[in-house]
């Protein structure tokens, strides 16, 4: 009522008129507002209809979206029955500035959309009588009428969902999309700032953020739009009396004059301040959580391909003191370095308008078929088959150290695992010189466990001494490394085709005989690294001629036990607006991490059958291969990788990012907790 009064105040209406809102049994005058009860479809028992309900203003009067502004009331409906309905869809609404009272209204015909329910009970063949009492307020930039109105329509039950009323998708069209991401605010000292993920492809013409959430901003304040790389900053002025703290804000972002727009939910967190970086205190949260984020990727499955580098540089961590730092050292610097040019060449290509994340160099077919050739001469060097690794490092230690970090964390990083996340898709979003310090950081985290075997006298007294046994030790490591070997031929498929993982196996199987010759001249004590050199740079150029036409792209596989769809924000919007819930799953074959998640969680019998029985759409984004659609998504859900999961709950619930590590319980107990 106080919401009223403030525009009664601006239109000069007689307070009284305003006051006497009539109960619905009273006379009705005529209305300046008409309203309508269209049903989409006849739906199965169980099964949710669309309702629209249809708001015609007569020429010169609007009608109000579900927060007024400063004046105004919006649409009140009282439904019978009352079970089954959800809260209404509004599309999206246009501003109205009167004597600077700011009103979020409708100057044409509107329509909400309302999901009801269909009873599970309820037989086909039937019908259910549906019945609401509405209340409005009709205005034009003087006056305001307080209206009333019966809307009463039928649902007809089916055993099967029936043909559309066309009218439904032009209504349902005209709604904002669902981010599908969650949005960021803070609130700081008369201001409310949001970050909002969002791809910088989308275009912005005459922005506005309506602001669902009562009394946290000034809507009539003044508001300031800033691109940041793939989020949208803005800031807006708060609520000038009693301004709320929310949990969260929500909101509906207009894009443009046509009244695209997009819905957002944000939930408290880091939000870079307008025109620069983000506060200290955030800045420093972030470096933590990417130090915390390397230091945990050490213990996921994606180091595994890479376990066999890692505990020969441990075994040598045994040695003297001074050698020990010298190595540590060495290696934190490669890894370091590596973490460092993986993320400038990142910003660099996303700069130049390229969709890529974290890890885009596995998506590619030629340095997969590089690193398969690598693995095969580390498995030979860890067999004995000869003693050559890089000129001069056999001479200089430290140096054989610096190369294991490069390669180690150029092979280690396909995943994202806990904190490294949040950390790496603020890094996107972040100016050069902060994003890359992020990245150091990571590398700084993955290297910490040998740097502190390195400089902790007490946790190197806990290995071995070296000795004979690091002889049998470097043969035993050369079975992880064999098995990274078949990985990476496997993933040469994946990307490339059999053609062309078949040619790639071909020519590290000579460069494997140039490297068994140059082990019997070296048992020999005959010098002949220039002529293998020689011959090794001739087969990489032999490679990289060859191999790009043989690049095919390959087919499908189909997922044996969780029926899928491809990723689309289009089959993501359709989803969620027929109110089904949605599990989207974003993984790559070259993420470890993604696979023991499939096999421990995803593809059971026991997520199939829960999914079943929760009309759960399951949405698979295969990030395999680049693929810009689903950069974007994962841009606008802050993470700068896989794996990714997202659940969004039915009938247009918040979306709930998912632990990177999941359980075998972990989907089945989000769907029965959606039927």
């Amino acid at each position: 009522m106080i919401a009223i009064l403030r525009h009664l105040a601006a239109c000069r209406v007689l307070l009284v008129a305003a006051l006497l809102f009539a109960p619905v049994g009273a006379a009705a005058a005529p209305s300046h507002i008409t309203p309508e009860l269209v049903v989409e479809r006849a739906v199965a028992p169980g099964e949710t209809a669309w309702l629209a309900v249809v708001m015609r203003p007569a020429p010169g009067w609007h009608g109000y979206w579900q927060n007024p502004g400063d004046a105004g009331l919006g649409l009140r409906l009282e439904w019978s029955p009352a079970e089954g309905f959800g809260a209404p869809r509004y599309p999206v609404p246009e501003t109205l500035l009167i004597a600077g009272l700011m009103n979020h209204v409708y100057n044409r015909d509107y329509a909400l959309l309302v999901p009801y329910r269909v009873p599970a009970s309820a037989r086909p063949g039937s019908t259910l009588p549906l019945h609401a009492r509405a209340q409005w307020l009709a205005c034009t930039r003087e006056v305001c009428v307080p209206e009333r109105g019966e809307l009463s329509g039928m649902v007809r039950v089916a055993t099967a969902a029936g043909p559309a009323d066309p009218r439904i998708d032009a209504w349902r069209a005209a709604l904002p999309a669902p981010l599908g991401a969650e949005a960021k605010f803070a609130l700081a000292g008369a201001e409310l700032r949001l970050a909002i993920p969002l791809p910088a492809t989308v275009k912005l013409d005459q922005p506005h953020l309506f602001v669902a959430s009562e009394q946290v901003a000034d809507y009539a304040g003044a508001q300031h739009f800033e691109r940041r790389g793939d989020s949208l900053l803005v800031t807006l002025p708060r609520a000038k009396f009693n301004p709320a703290s929310p949990g969260r804000v929500t909101a509906v972002l207009r894009l443009n004059g046509a009244g695209d727009g997009v819905a957002i939910e944000a939930a408290p967190g880091p939000v870079p301040a307008a025109g620069g970086a983000p506060s200290a205190t955030a800045y420093a949260l972030l470096v933590l959580a990417a130090l915390a984020g390397g230091l945990l990727l050490n213990v996921m499955p994606c180091v595994f391909p890479i376990l066999s580098l890692k505990a020969m540089a441990l075994a040598r961590a045994g040695e003297s003191e001074a050698m020990a730092r010298a190595e540590g050292l060495a290696y934190s610097a490669g890894v370091v370095l590596a973490c460092l040019g993986l993320g400038a060449l990142m910003l660099a290509l996303r700069a130049a308008g390229q969709e890529v994340g974290w890890a885009f160099q596995l998506q590619e077919p030629l340095v997969v078929a590089a690193l398969l050739a690598l693995a095969m001469a580390l498995t030979a060097n860890f067999l004995g088959l000869f003693e050559f690794a890089v000129p001069g490092f056999a001479t200089h230690p430290a140096r054989g150290a610096f190369a294991t970090g490069l390669l180690a964390a150029f092979a280690a990083t396909p995943c994202t695992g806990p904190f490294m996340a949040g950390a790496m898709g603020a890094a996107l979003l972040l100016p050069t010189l902060p994003a890359l310090v992020l990245f150091a950081a990571l590398g700084l985290g993955i290297a910490l466990p040998y740097l502190a075997v390195a400089y902790v006298p007490a946790l190197r007294r806990r290995l071995p001494r070296p000795g004979a046994w690091m002889v049998w030790f470097r043969r035993a490591m050369a079975v992880p490394m064999a098995l990274t070997v078949l990985a990476l031929a496997w993933l040469a498929s994946r990307l490339g085709g059999q053609g062309f993982a078949a040619l790639a196996v071909a020519l590290g199987l000579a460069a494997l005989a140039v490297l068994a010759w140059l082990g019997r001249e070296q048992r020999r004590g005959l010098g002949r690294g220039t002529m293998a050199g020689a011959a090794l740079a001739a087969l990489a150029l032999a490679g990289w001629l060859a191999l790009p036409p043989t690049v095919k792209p390959p087919a499908a596989e189909a997922d044996a036990l969780l029926p899928s769809q491809p990723f689309s924000e289009a089959a993501l919007a359709s989803a969620r607006a027929a109110g089904h819930p949605v599990f989207a799953w974003f993984t790559a074959d070259w993420c470890l991490t993604c696979k023991v998640n499939e096999q421990v969680a995803i593809a059971r019998p026991e997520t199939r059958d829960a999914f079943a029985r929760a009309g759960v759409v399951v949405l698979k984004g295969d990030w395999t291969r680049r693929d810009p659609a689903i950069t974007r998504y994962l841009s606008a859900q802050g993470a700068a990788g896989v794996p990714l999961y997202v659940w969004y709950p039915p009938h247009g619930g918040a979306p709930q990012v998912l632990p990177q590590v999941l359980t075998p319980a972990s989907l089945s107990d989000l769907a029965s907790h959606a039927r």
